[in-house]
């Protein structure tokens, strides 16, 4: 009831409103249209018959979006002169334009689809012009160091890492603070467009050293700067406030160990006036001692990319850790750029991603997607992933994608991966998606703010493309044991079905830092409808149809009324729209929600409020963080523990955990 009471009051303000107008006034019928005031308006409109007032059909929503001409969207479309056979992997492209173009769209779509023609006229442009030095080029590289790094004067050099990081990339640097400065800069860029002026910054580690007067206090500085928004919030170590509360990747922000309290704070404490300067001296010692960086001492310094950000370790010690900032994951990472008063001794970027050289593979035959022999599917799995998770795919393909139902065609499996701004990706990427067969490439660039769309797209295979009686949608760190799922959902509902760990109470993160906030303008309500957590679930059919039928009418909403009342009389009609049009509009929120598995929960209870039944049925054995024995999906797995999981089933025959 709580939940409905915002929305109830409005419509009943927006009721009183509209029979308010009827006993204003008279019933003379004005002798024009033209209304000179509000005065005028509301004194010499006719009240309405009430048998006048009809409910308008509930599929009919007001303020339908229409659709916008964005930027690139066209060059992503006609520039596609490639063969029949070279454009599987675009099987949901133009299905999905449409969506590309609506009014309202996600945020980051805008920018999304442009960024995205640039990568896509590039790469078109490399594989139509059969460049033979391009295919004899150096695949992705394990590591790169020193040597191959930039020395551009100054003291400044540049790594450049040609396919980006990945979850536990690593850069290692070993130098010694040394010149006038007392500060360097650590500098993770991101990849450039060619239309693009300036690289975005992923990282800026800014370390100022102790100065000669002990009320200089040394300190590191993180931030991002990106073209649209400049710089943003900085997070500073030591802190001035405890930050042991916010962490990352289960690390605090700044280690307890260089924390320092606040100057007042030290001040604060009585001394004896004799002993004053030998106090706060000792105290300026003791944390300046503390601190990882100190002119002319030689550190190595070590930058690991986790699940959830950057962690920087100096002299085997964790220091700083630094949560990634929306649109600048380690996927964006091109060059490492240090500058400023440090001698660099040595550097090495290791733990990249790499692309499989397809020539020394010898079982690629037997990796590739088999044929698909049947009308229709008995399940569609969609696996979002990112261009440079080489490793991940790879490893996905030699574990739970050699399951008997997937090899005889009963299951299909497809990576949907957004195109990358990095060009080297891209082809490998082209390379890989015609080697295997198994890719769907999706018409914008990446951003985690986008992936509703991918869940969409999967709905649009499973319905238009590759046909299914079930779709599933996991990621491509997830294992998953494909006859376990098959075999519940023989004894599940074939409609109206969502099938995974549910959260039937949740409600919207409103901490801006959080990787998962949502403002309450995206989602005004204090709870959302139920959802099944994104690392795997399962809907029937008839959910998904609805869900791409819903989005090419551009009428599916959050949560719609029941009926709208239509008014007879044009003006008050007009009156009466707006009111309710602008309460659905700030209650029922947007059309689109960028996360995606509560977004499939708010569509799922759209099509419960459309009249059908829905059966929700959670099953524990979906572990959304980690292993568990007997599971049916374990999340955060890693390549060596994905092919771990299925060794051990293979063996043993049982599901047990790894690690």
């Amino acid at each position: 009831m709580k939940k409905w009471s915002g929305g109830m009051m409005i419509v009943a303000l927006a009721a009183i409103l509209v029979f308010s107008y009827s006993f204003i006034g008279t019933a003379t019928k004005p002798q024009n249209k033209k209304h000179n005031s509000a005065y005028d308006f509301f004194n010499n409109h006719p009240s309405p018959n009430i048998s006048d007032i009809k409910p308008k059909n509930p599929t009919e929503l007001p303020n339908k979006p229409h659709l916008l001409n964005v930027e690139g969207l066209n060059q992503l479309y006609i520039s596609r002169d490639i063969s029949e056979g070279d454009s599987k992997p675009l099987l949901v492209w133009d299905h999905l334009r449409a969506l590309l173009s609506r009014s309202d769209a996600l945020p980051e779509t805008a920018q999304g689809v442009k960024e995205a023609s640039v990568a896509w006229k590039d790469l078109v442009s490399k594989f139509s012009n059969n460049d033979k030095k391009s295919e004899d080029e150096k695949n992705c590289p394990f590591s790169v160091d020193r040597l191959e790094a930039a020395a551009l004067g100054d003291g400044m050099m540049v790594l450049e890492l040609p396919c980006g990081l990945v979850e536990d990339s690593s850069i290692s640097i070993v130098g010694i603070p040394d010149g006038p400065h007392r500060s360097f800069q650590i500098q993770l860029l991101g990849s450039q467009l060619s239309e693009e002026p300036k690289a975005s910054v992923v990282l800026n580690y800014n370390v100022s050293l102790p100065g000669d007067n002990m009320t200089e206090e040394p300190f590191v500085v993180q931030n991002t700067w990106i073209e649209e928004l400049g710089w943003g919030k900085e997070e500073r170590c030591p802190a001035h406030r405890s930050s042991n509360s916010l962490k990352v990747d289960g690390l605090v922000l700044c280690n307890k160990q260089v924390f320092r309290s606040s100057p007042d704070e030290n001040l604060s404490v009585s001394h004896p006036s004799g002993d004053m300067s030998t106090n706060v001296s000792r105290i300026s010692d003791r944390e300046t001692a503390s601190f990882p960086f100190v002119e002319g001492i030689p550190f190595t310094a070590t930058l690991l990319a986790g699940v959830e950000g950057f962690h920087m370790t100096v002299n085997g010690r964790h220091e700083t850790s630094f949560a990634y900032r929306e649109k600048l994951g380690p996927w964006l990472v091109s060059k490492v750029k240090v500058d400023g008063s440090l001698n660099v001794l040595s550097a090495l970027a290791k733990g990249l991603p790499v692309s499989e050289d397809r020539d020394l593979v010898i079982d690629v035959e037997h990796l590739k997607a088999p044929p698909i022999p049947r009308k229709r599917l008995v399940m569609l799995v969609g696996v979002f992933s990112t261009g440079n998770n080489f490793e991940r795919r790879m490893a996905l393909r030699r574990s739970w994608m050699q399951y008997e139902a997937v090899r005889s065609g009963d299951v299909a499996v497809r990576f949907l991966i957004g195109l990358h701004k990095n060009k080297q990706v891209n082809y490998e990427l082209w390379r890989e998606a015609h080697a295997y067969g198994d890719i769907q490439l999706m018409p914008f660039v990446d951003y985690y703010s986008l992936i509703s769309l991918k869940t969409i797209a999967i709905c649009i295979m499973g319905t238009k493309v590759l046909p299914a009686k079930f779709i599933m949608k996991t990621d491509d760190d997830a294992f998953v044991r494909i006859d376990e799922v098959l075999s519940s959902l023989k004894t599940k509902p074939s409609n109206g079905l969502l099938y995974g760990l549910i959260s039937f109470e949740s409600s919207p993160h409103r901490e801006k830092d959080s990787k998962w906030f949502i403002s309450d303008e995206e989602w005004p309500h204090p709870s959302y409808p139920p959802w099944a957590h994104g690392p795997g679930y399962v809907i029937s059919r008839d959910i998904a149809k609805f869900i791409v039928q819903g989005h090419h009418k551009r009428d599916l909403k959050a949560i719609k009324p029941s009926s709208i009342c239509v008014i007879s009389t044009a003006l008050l009609q007009e009156v009466a729209r707006f009111v309710i049009e602008t309460a659905f509009s700030l209650y029922y929120g947007s059309q689109l929600f960028k996360l995606e598995d509560v977004a499939m929960g708010i569509w799922i209870e759209q099509f419960k409020n459309s009249g059908q039944e829905v059966h929700y049925i959670t099953d524990e054995r979906f572990y959304n963080a980690g292993c568990e024995s007997n599971y049916i999906l374990a999340h955060y797995q890693s390549p060596r523990l994905v092919l771990c999981l299925w060794e051990k089933l293979q063996k043993e025959q049982k599901p047990n955990c790894c690690e």
